[in-house]
Formats: structure tokens, C-alpha cells, sequence
């Protein structure tokens, strides 16, 4: 692909992403994210596939490794929003 359609494509998506989170609810705000957070676990299973390739090469096998540890974070992250979320709504006097 061209180098110029490549960076079209990331500023419209980039416009569109917070055009899209400025017209949400700051009550569906959290559910949304974390919902989102627990979906990049797809990329988790990406990036693994890519670190099995033998075709990569270092500068692949770097890149896959932060990858990996970036969406493991972002995983994590959706998941404690979630619980602390859900702790909101639990009755105070139930321990």
C-alpha cells in the first residue's frame, strides 16, 4: 500500500475514534472501555501468532514482544476498571 493512503486511513481513524467517544455517556463511558480493554485480547493471540512465525526476523520478534506486553497490560487494565465498576453497585452493608 502507499505510503500516503496508510496515514489517510490512520488520521480518518483517529477523527472518527474521537468523534465516536465525545458523543457517548459518561455512564456508559467505563462499561464500554472495559468492554473494549477485554476485547484486545484478540490482539494478545495476534501477537503471540507473530512471535511463532519464523519469517519475522529480530526487529518482527521485537516488535511482536511489545506487543504482547502492551495488549497484556491493556487486558489486565480492562479487567481491574471491571471489578472496581462492579464494586460500585454492590450493596455497602454486604461484606
Amino acid at each position: 500500500m502507499d505510503f500516503m493512503l496508510l496515514i489517510f486511513i490512520f488520521v480518518i481513524a483517529a477523527f472518527l475514534g474521537v468523534e465516536l467517544i465525545s458523543k457517548v455517556p459518561s455512564q456508559l463511558h467505563t462499561p464500554l472501555m472495559s468492554g473494549t480493554n477485554a476485547i484486545s485480547g484478540v490482539t494478545v493471540v495476534g501477537a503471540l501468532a507473530m512471535c511463532a512465525t519464523q519469517f519475522t526476523g529480530s526487529l518482527g520478534m521485537v516488535l511482536s514482544f511489545i506487543a504482547v506486553v502492551l495488549a497484556t497490560i491493556n487486558v489486565v487494565a480492562g479487567y481491574i476498571v471491571t471489578d472496581r465498576m462492579l464494586g460500585m453497585f454492590k450493596n455497602k452493608g454486604a461484606k
